[in-house]
């Protein structure tokens, strides 16, 4: 294994949203010397390209949380760097539906929380006014959250990329993580591609993060555990049924927003996602299964407890994924119109959830410190959104470390 003798001053593992996003935010607060270590060929491989490309407004969360400050922060950072950088983006807005009374509660809430976490264009709709927004929807009620958006986060990391190397920054490609070791107050870095050495370390390892953890010596805490959302594609001739962004209201219990329709920002209509354990970390399809990461999945205490938990939800989910009638009954929900024959699958994400070894799905944001080092252990939805504040929080530890 071959090495450097140079010293970073910081060293980022993981070559998504946030890691890029911290070191943009590093290289405008001081002159540091920075590496971005990514295991993949290109940046943005996983969470962050794979996503539904939705700016997201802020109403699912609870005031005060970490996810609501950083998203309704991060929205307007994003839009604002989306228009300094020429990234192609819209604010349309979104819906989101009550089908039945029974939701109305949940609906009621959602409008309290974005109001409260400061949204200004949340307007409560009646059954026929949501007609006027999206003419072959069905409910009862809805909001309309006009501080939605959509963009394609793989442009932004790519701009991202662009100005951190413009700064003087690195980004090592083909570097997966393998090892941590100290010597004389200096953190070595063992990779696929050789040893870097650094002064302090940012683990946004996303999908490996809990992993990435334990072997620089941190306890995480938490495990994560894969979750895949499978999506499909509106056929052409038939996207007139939807015009932007049409969300029914989400299940208090799950960090998941249930399936939706999303108008993507270089054309086109998603319909998803489901929710379905992946048998690998990096498990996009039903092929890709991984032994040893079923085994350290089920060896988790909190695996068994979530799933005696919510094992009905995971059933349904299970069937979801595997039967396109079924998935085509949920989307019919909101838009009756839609037949079988009128949607395609379209590949597939994989979302990073931590998990409590009490079996509690970790819902807000997770970073921890350890000596020389922060590690970002939960940053779903809105992860992307809130990148640029994410990284302000981050780059802000950091440089308190080096006064």
């Amino acid at each position: 294994m071959t090495g450097s003798s140079k010293i970073y001053d910081i060293a980022i593992i993981g070559g998504g949203i946030i890691g890029t996003a911290t070191a943009l935010n590093l290289q405008e607060k001081g002159n540091y010397s920075i590496v971005i270590l990514e295991a993949e060929d290109h940046l943005a491989a996983h969470q962050t390209g794979n996503n539904s490309g939705v700016i997201h407004s802020g109403i699912y969360y609870k005031p005060g949380s970490l996810k609501a400050k950083n998203c309704t922060l991060g929205r307007d950072m994003m839009y604002r760097f989306c228009e300094e950088n020429n990234i192609k983006h819209e604010r349309c807005g979104k819906l989101v539906v009550a089908e039945n009374e029974d939701e109305l509660p949940a609906l009621n809430e959602l409008e309290r929380r974005g109001k409260e976490n400061g949204l200004k264009k949340i307007k409560r709709l009646k059954k026929e006014e949501l007609k006027e927004y999206e003419p072959h929807v069905n409910g009862i009620e809805g909001l309309f959250v006009g501080e939605t958006g959509i963009v394609d986060y793989k442009d932004v990391v790519e701009v991202y990329g662009k100005l951190i190397k413009s700064k003087g920054g690195e980004i090592k490609t083909k570097s997966r993580f393998r090892n941590l070791k100290k010597e004389n107050g200096t953190l070595i870095l063992e990779t696929e591609s050789g040893e870097i050495k650094a002064k302090f370390l940012v683990n946004c390892g996303g999908l490996q993060s809990d992993r990435i953890a334990k072997l620089c010596g941190v306890e995480p805490g938490l495990q994560i555990v894969p979750f895949r959302g499978e999506y499909y594609k509106i056929k052409k001739e038939k996207e007139y049924l939807i015009k932007n962004l049409i969300y029914p209201v989400p299940d208090p219990k799950f960090p998941f927003l249930g399936v939706h329709f999303t108008r993507m920002i270089k054309g086109g209509i998603e319909a998803g996602p489901n929710a379905v354990l992946a048998l690998k970390r990096e498990g996009y399809s039903k092929k890709n299964i991984s032994i040893a990461d079923m085994l350290q999945m089920f060896a988790y205490s909190g695996f068994w407890r979530m799933a005696s938990k919510h094992y009905k939800m995971a059933v349904h989910e299970f069937h979801r994924s595997y039967s396109k009638r079924a998935f085509v009954e949920a989307l019919q929900k909101l838009i009756p119109e839609l037949q079988y024959d009128d949607v395609y699958r379209n590949g597939a994400g994989v979302r990073a959830q931590a998990l409590e070894p009490d079996g509690k799905l970790v819902d807000d944001f997770r970073i921890i410190e350890g000596e020389k080092m922060i590690h970002v252990l939960n940053a779903p939805s809105p992860g992307a959104t809130a990148s640029l504040s994410i990284g302000k929080t981050i780059s802000e530890t950091i440089i308190n470390n080096f006064r």
